[in-house]
């Protein structure tokens, strides 16, 4: 049996030098890793083949806990697998998906939803400026940690903060409102150096402390657990920004998207304001009043 017909540990230790070297982040590493890993366990003792990559796809999809998109996701990283080892052979195609017109009523944070979180956060002067930060610049919450005392020290006007994503480099703009909050938490905590956003020992929060953080909220603000996570911070930025000045363009610009088609989906709104939308440009008038009928048998 070929060398590449079973996935082995010494096979995914390569697999993970190899995304290293390509530059990929910590946490794509980590989830590519393990999509393989759990592939791997589905094959078990069988030899790697198309039809039991096919298999896998079908059992991906028949478990019901995946969106499709989820599922497109991880055939991707058991793609890139594939044809690191040399098995494209065995690579099945994503799933099709119709892309609908809005986003799930009960994913989509609202600017109300976001001030409640801000006013029970209050307490929190540390949280409270964080929130702020997302939403007022719209960044990924990967990109915490480029804001540092350093950077708010060199810039005595307009601050810029450098940050690093996807081997691009991008400076993120902040408005002068934050600037000056930030400059004063900078004083009141006697921040000397290093990431603003950080715990006691002085490191950078990580992913998992801010979203621990954000989720004890929730209560206090009365806003719903599942709309109350970081990136929805960027989204609600992305609306907003897009909604004050219709500029796709420039919106991608600042988000960080090499294509405007990744923009597209952050600036989705609900079913709720498409529907409102929909009555406001085909005007009642066009349409006979009478009072809502059943129909019988």
């Amino acid at each position: 049996m070929p060398e590449n017909d079973r996935i082995h540990a010494e096979m995914l230790a390569a697999f993970r030098s190899y995304l290293i070297c390509e530059e990929k982040s910590e946490l794509t590493i980590a989830k590519y890793l393990r999509d393989v890993a759990a592939f791997a366990v589905f094959l078990g003792e069988e030899p790697l083949s198309k039809e039991k990559t096919l298999a896998y796809k079908a059992e991906l999809m028949e478990r019901g806990r995946y969106a499709d998109s989820s599922v497109n996701s991880i055939l991707s990283s058991i793609r890139a697998f594939l044809k690191f080892i040399g098995r494209s052979d065995c690579m099945v195609k994503n799933l099709r998906i119709q892309e609908m017109p809005f986003n799930p009523e009960e994913q989509c944070l609202t600017q109300g939803e976001f001030e409640r979180l801000l006013n029970a956060s209050k307490d929190d002067r540390r949280l409270y400026l964080l929130l702020l930060v997302i939403f007022s610049t719209g960044i990924r919450v990967s990109e915490l940690k480029y804001f540092t005392v350093e950077s708010f020290r060199s810039q005595r006007d307009s601050v810029r903060v450098t940050v690093r994503c996807k081997k691009k480099n991008r400076r993120v703009l902040v408005p002068d409102g934050l600037k000056r909050d930030i400059v004063s938490y900078i004083k009141e905590k006697g921040l000397r150096s290093g990431p603003i956003f950080c715990t006691k020992s002085g490191r950078a929060l990580d992913r998992s402390n801010i979203w621990k953080q954000m989720k004890r909220l929730c209560k206090r603000a009365k806003v719903a657990p599942s709309k109350v996570f970081p990136h929805n911070l960027r989204k609600l930025f992305a609306r907003t920004f897009y909604e004050q000045t219709r500029d796709i363009v420039q919106l991608a610009c600042i988000l960080g998207h090499s294509s405007i088609n990744t923009t597209r989906i952050y600036v989705k709104t609900t079913e709720k304001e498409v529907r409102s939308r929909m009555e406001r440009v085909i005007e009642k008038r066009y349409f006979e009043r009478r009072k809502d009928t059943t129909l019988s048998a």
